[in-house]
């Protein structure tokens, strides 16, 4: 049995080597692959040359958060993979602010048991009345152009400014359907209701949280299927947080997999006003620790690395086997 774990990093390289070494000592027959965003900071390939089987590659273009980039970055890997001829299991893709939270030995055991292809949450976009229904279709039904214009005031939430902006935007997108306003995540970007999207009775619009653990088959037909249909992947590029769509919409339709609506992350989203999840503290340990979640986030070693202490006691099940940066 064989596994990648494919780390997509932005920021804070010790918290990344810190990762990357805890996955290559608890998994040691696992590859390891960083696709790192190195318009956001640097990462030195050296640190990890001395770790066997792990790869850095450089994502291409900027990369911002909501745009197309993340997903871009999963399929220029899997590439990477098959070119290669890394032979795998399983893809399990994990953020540099994840951990692991039980003894890999454990999770790829379970991986090696299960009966389903896919660790995946997903449901139909547009099911209901519901807001969640409105802002899938927000982000799906529209084609997006990103000024990249960007300011930490302009956040909803944040500051007066950005509070001020977000109610005039929504004035704006609920008086009329044809033109949506967004201030969130890269800046403001502007959609155009899309005259022709690719969703109908047979190709539902499938949504949900984007990191995954997925079987070697799921993964390359997602490769496949998108080699194969550029048109959708262009239009997926204009869509608002395609990557909490793109995967689900691909495999689910395909009816070829048995897909679990879990992704086996432990994420706390409560009292999010930006779309990040809550950084985990050693509080959190008690919770974090439940036998369903594989991996949790997100940490920050800079604001408690104490749980990440506590988590590494527990991976390697001896004290003495924990490491400090």
């Amino acid at each position: 049995m064989k596994v990648v774990y494919l780390i997509q990093t932005y920021r804070n390289p010790e918290q990344i080597y810190r990762l990357v070494q805890t996955i290559r000592r608890s998994s040691p027959e696992s590859y390891i692959l960083v696709s790192h965003n190195y318009a956001v900071c640097e990462l030195d390939p050296a640190l990890f040359q001395k770790l066997p089987k792990v790869t850095v590659l450089k994502l291409q273009g900027k990369g911002k958060r909501g745009d197309f980039s993340i997903v871009q970055g999963y399929l220029d890997a899997v590439r990477w993979l098959l070119t290669q001829g890394i032979e795998f299991d399983w893809l399990a893709c994990l953020s540099g602010q994840d951990y692991p939270t039980q003894p890999l030995s454990q999770v790829e055991r379970f991986l090696a048991e299960t009966e389903y292809d896919g660790f995946l949450e997903y449901k139909d976009a547009f099911a209901s009345a519901s807001d969640l229904s409105r802002e899938s279709s927000d982000r799906y039904l529209y084609q997006y152009w990103r000024s990249g214009w960007s300011s930490p005031l302009f956040e909803s939430g944040r500051s007066v400014l950005g509070r001020i902006l977000y109610r005039l935007s929504s004035i704006i997108n609920r008086a009329q359907p044809l033109i949506q306003v967004c201030w969130s995540f890269d800046g403001l970007s502007i959609g155009v209701q899309a005259s022709s999207p690719p969703f109908n009775q047979k190709f539902r619009c499938y949504s949900g949280e984007y990191f995954s653990t997925l079987s070697s088959q799921c993964v390359e037909f997602l490769y496949d299927f998108s080699e194969r249909n550029p048109d959708l992947v262009s239009y997926y590029q204009k869509t608002n947080v395609p990557s909490e769509s793109f995967l689900q919409t691909i495999l689910v339709n395909s009816g070829q997999f048995k897909i679990c609506d879990e992704h086996k992350r432990y994420v706390d989203f409560s009292n999010c006003r930006d779309g990040r999840p809550r950084v985990l503290t050693a509080e959190d340990y008690p919770e974090i620790t439940q036998d369903n979640f594989h991996f949790a986030r997100k940490f920050d070693a800079a604001l408690d690395s104490q749980i990440l202490d506590l988590l590494d006691g527990r991976i390697f099940q001896d004290s003495r086997q924990c490491h400090s940066l």
